[in-house]
């Protein structure tokens, strides 16, 4: 395994991640109560030296509901082999990093509809109100 996670071209190095395993219930037969196949992978993001200062700021505004004391965690119990939850958690992780450190969309431009988009609209709107119109009792027509 490479010494790194890349999350958006930034190196976060494994000396930062924290690993913890446990007993997973689900499948697994007898070997269920034997193994520590479940993995929770910790990630210090209000501590990390590998993010810079904006994307830090950026990243605990995003994940604000998913931190505890500036920790994101991430959970994986779904598989009986230990190694495939450890990769399962580490690709939790980095793409809820990733989308956390993605820059914010761009602001949208205000536009307005074209006379001509007005129009049809309008004409439309006429042409059903018409239809309704004639449905209606001859005495009850405006």
């Amino acid at each position: 395994m490479p010494s790194t996670l890349l999350v958006r071209g930034l190196a976060i190095p494994r000396r930062e991640l924290r690993w913890r395993f446990s007993r997973a219930g689900g499948p697994g037969g007898q070997g269920v109560n034997t193994a520590d196949s479940r993995v929770e992978l910790s990630y210090d993001v209000a501590r990390s030296a590998s993010l810079p200062e904006p994307m830090r700021v950026r990243a605990l505004a995003r994940l604000d509901d998913r931190l505890v004391d500036g920790v994101l965690t991430v959970v994986a119990s779904e598989h009986r082999a230990q190694l495939a939850n450890r990769r399962a958690a580490e690709e939790r992780l980095v793409a809820a990093l990733d989308s956390a450190l993605a820059p914010p969309p761009r602001r949208r431009r205000p536009t307005r509809p074209s006379r001509g988009a007005v129009e049809r609209r309008l004409a439309g709107k006429h042409r059903r109100s018409r239809a309704k119109q004639l449905r209606r009792p001859p005495d009850e027509r405006s």
